[in-house]
């Protein structure tokens, strides 16, 4: 088998060394996703709710370009700065979620890229 890389203008590209998700057989990997603007790279800065709301968005936008979408998602990572936002995040969360969720981590972090409160990242299989 080999490695596909998956890579979308409608996620944001990403700021290190890794790729949006990469692809083998038929699982996929997608990286953490933070709350930036796909169209220019910008970062949101406003309640956790709408920046859950953006993460979830562009793991959306990843997984369409591999041909799935949230029901074939399998694990979910979720850090976050404050667990006492979990309740927020945990609500926008679900909304993307129809039935059988995937098995998940919810782990507070001291530390997140630029600053963000939420970071989420899935592996999904079809």
């Amino acid at each position: 088998m080999e490695k596909k890389i998956i890579r979308t203008d409608n996620a944001p590209a990403p700021i290190g060394p890794y790729n949006q998700a990469v692809q083998f057989g038929n699982m996929l990997f997608v990286s953490g996703q933070i709350a930036l603007d796909p169209k220019d790279g910008s970062l949101f800065q406003g309640d956790i709710a709408q920046e859950t709301e953006i993460v979830m968005n562009n793991l959306k936008a990843i997984l369409t370009e591999a041909g799935m979408d949230f029901s074939n998602v399998v694990k979910t990572s979720i850090f976050l700065m404050d667990m006492g936002k979990f309740a927020t995040v945990n609500e926008v969360y679900a909304r993307y979620f129809r039935g059988n969720f995937p098995a998940r981590e919810t782990v507070q972090v001291a530390g997140l890229p630029r600053g963000v409160q939420v970071e989420i990242s899935v592996v999904a299989a079809q």
